[in-house]
């Protein structure tokens, strides 16, 4: 589990979180949402250390990221998973040398058995066969599979994803959302996920953080979602026509 406490970040004297209190479980779906602007992005940026909070916590199952040494967050940083809303593959590297990056990088296994540890990532996202292929040759999907594929190659126990959904179409964004979701319980790994996708809020948002220009303004899950009486998160969530027709419905 991950837990942050009386989070507060600044830039240029303008307060972006104030004082943000949230629980990220193990083996859940942890979403964070939000309008632009609102800090949800800060809030993951912190999280990984890419920004130093001005005040608060953030707990790692009990360890305080914050208050760690430079050598502590490395060896922490091995238990994350990242995937970023590009994909991020490296363009001159096959689709396997890419899954094999955080091997090489922090393993002590033989080359071997990290082909071997990158050939099963590959099979678990569905993408066994395309092993030599250029990121340029598969889609932006079979990208976002490879992307995970890396993610998990480390077997972490907290997983990032920032709009994973990112320049996907619907149908494929369901079979990303699938994933990230079934790998989460499967490893019983802590996930959380910066996301616009309101598809991905109705069908695996098991743990909803709404966040409100730097408030923490609503927590629950998918299902207290529709029936909501926060009027900020509501006209949120149901911008759409398509999902107040639904609401309306239920």
């Amino acid at each position: 589990m991950i837990e942050v406490k009386n989070l507060h970040k600044s830039f240029a004297g303008r307060e972006i979180l104030k004082g943000i209190d949230a629980k990220f479980e193990v083996g859940k779906t942890n979403l964070i949402i939000g309008q632009s602007g609102s800090g949800k992005t800060v809030l993951m940026k912190n999280l990984v250390g890419l920004f130093e909070p001005e005040q608060g916590e953030i707990l790692y199952d009990g360890r305080d990221f914050v208050k760690m040494t430079q050598k502590e967050r490395v060896m922490l940083r091995r238990e994350m998973g990242m995937i970023f809303q590009s994909a991020a593959l490296f363009d001159s590297m096959s689709v396997l040398e890419n899954v094999m990056f955080p091997l090489d990088m922090f393993s002590d296994m033989n080359r071997t058995d990290r082909i071997k540890r990158a050939q099963f990532c590959l099979e678990r996202v569905n993408l066994k066969g395309a092993e030599d292929k250029l990121p340029g040759e598969i889609s932006g999907g079979m990208q976002k599979r490879v992307a995970i594929a890396r993610a998990i190659a480390l077997n972490p126990k907290y997983l990032f994803c920032d709009e994973p959904n990112s320049g996907l179409d619907p149908k494929t964004s369901l079979v990303i959302d699938e994933l990230i979701h079934s790998i989460t319980q499967e490893y019983n790994i802590t996930t959380i996920i910066n996301t616009h996708d309101m598809n991905s809020v109705m069908g695996i948002g098991e743990n909803i953080i709404y966040i409100y220009e730097g408030n923490l303004e609503w927590v629950g899950n998918k299902d207290q979602v529709m029936s909501s009486t926060n009027e900020r998160l509501t006209s949120f969530v149901f911008a759409s026509d398509l999902l107040r027709k639904v609401k309306d419905i239920k």
